[in-house]
């Protein structure tokens, strides 16, 4: 560990001595110490970026969050430890708010910090590495697109033309079991931008959205699903399960269940390789209209899955009244589980509800091999996130599943 770079905040000068010296027992000799958030941000200016910051929230003048707030503005630490002796929930609440500003969070514990504690999130830091996992959400750290820099595409070309439409290009991330089977993929869009290059959702969506072309991009990751799942049945001899998100304005059209079961049929995939994740709205309603299309949809098979479920609008009452077979468990309940009593019995709790109603549990997010293990103290979910693999382009998704079938 000795080549990494740490930044400790502390105002009490005891602690900050003995988090140094732990830093140094555990071989990490590039500190930089300070005492205020001035200093900190005097010391980094100097000295440049880190890889981890160590930040005490509480204290006298600027505090951890002014910290945490200007390390994110101007990038300067790769990870984030917070430390405090404040409440859990106030660590929890940091934690969260260190993320939305796109903050990578290793842990956030109580003081005084142990050593053990202290080398496991390092350790932590270095397997993400390992893995090239930057857990940034990419609208946090990705410039984010005007319709008007992404309507020109190329001479004559614009947006909306459908030729632009093949630039939306499909990413598979898969979904395991906890004993490491394949279950399935979800399909999520890139686009392959001929002046901006490979884009991820959070560069262009918003933009996509603005240009009311949300249902043509979803239409063209179900087909580009379904291709695969084809691709895979004709060279494997089973397809292969997979997820699309769909957006509630696309559910409440008459004709959106009849437009989906044609598609099945076209490309050969029995109803039941594909799982419609559904992308939560306050504005989504259970209309007798789009319920009918729904529960045709379930009477053929497909399932249907309530995305991100605890958070905005995915609640209970939304599961009671839609004929949904999956709910997938978002990432702000996953990360830091295996340290985190408090997420632990939530998503305990979600899973044994799971189980009376009968439904299918996915869990996202999960990025560590901490988590990992603390999910499998907790139920047997599906899982998906960065420690399992990283959203893949179809070829190297082919090669991903090549491998571990010859392991």
């Amino acid at each position: 560990m000795r080549s990494l770079n740490v930044l400790i905040l502390e105002d009490n000068a005891f602690q900050l001595m003995a988090l140094h010296q732990m830093l140094n027992s555990i071989q990490v000799f590039n500190v930089l110490t300070a005492s205020s958030v001035e200093g900190a941000q005097q010391a980094l200016a100097n000295r440049g970026g880190v890889d981890i910051a160590i930040c005490d929230l509480q204290m006298d003048g600027p505090d951890g969050l002014d910290m945490i707030r200007f390390l994110a503005k101007y990038r300067l630490a790769r990870a984030l430890i917070i430390l405090s002796s404040t409440d859990q929930s106030i660590l929890d609440g940091a934690a969260h708010f260190a993320r939305s500003q796109g903050m990578l969070m290793l842990g956030s514990l109580r003081k005084p910090m142990s050593p053990d504690a202290l080398c496991l999130l390092l350790e932590t830091y270095q397997d993400l590495v390992a893995r090239s996992i930057q857990s940034v959400p990419p609208k946090q750290i990705s410039q984010q697109f005007s319709l008007e820099e992404l309507h020109q595409l190329a001479p004559g070309q614009r947006i909306g033309d459908t030729g632009a439409f093949e630039q939306w290009v499909a990413y598979y991330q898969p979904k395991v079991s906890l004993e490491g089977q394949l279950s399935g993929v979800e399909a999520l869009v890139r686009w392959q931008h001929p002046i901006h290059g490979m884009m991820s959702p959070g560069q262009f969506m918003g933009a996509v959205e603005n240009a009311g072309l949300i249902e043509p991009l979803t239409w063209r990751m179900l087909e580009l699903a379904l291709t695969l799942s084809a691709r895979m049945l004709r060279e494997r001899g089973a397809c292969l399960p997979v997820s699309v998100n769909i957006p509630p304005s696309m559910i409440e059209r008459d004709d959106f269940a009849r437009q989906v079961l044609a598609l099945l049929v076209r490309f050969g995939i029995p109803a039941n390789m594909l799982t419609l994740e559904i992308v939560e709205s306050p504005s989504l309603q259970a209309s007798t209209t789009h319920l009918e299309g729904l529960l045709r949809l379930r009477m053929q098979g497909c399932h249907l899955s309530i995305d991100d479920f605890g958070t905005g609008a995915s609640n209970i009452q939304r599961l009671l009244q839609l004929p949904f077979s999956e709910l997938k468990i978002p990432a702000e309940f996953v990360r830091g589980i295996g340290d985190d009593g408090r997420k632990a019995s939530v998503v305990a709790g979600a899973l044994i509800m799971a189980q009376r109603m009968d439904l299918n549990v996915v869990v996202e997010g999960v990025e560590t091999e901490c988590d990992y293990r603390a999910l499998q103290a907790l139920g047997e979910p599906t899982v998906q996130g960065y420690f399992i693999a990283r959203p893949m382009s179809e070829a190297d998704l082919v090669c991903w599943i090549e491998e571990r079938t010859h392991h």
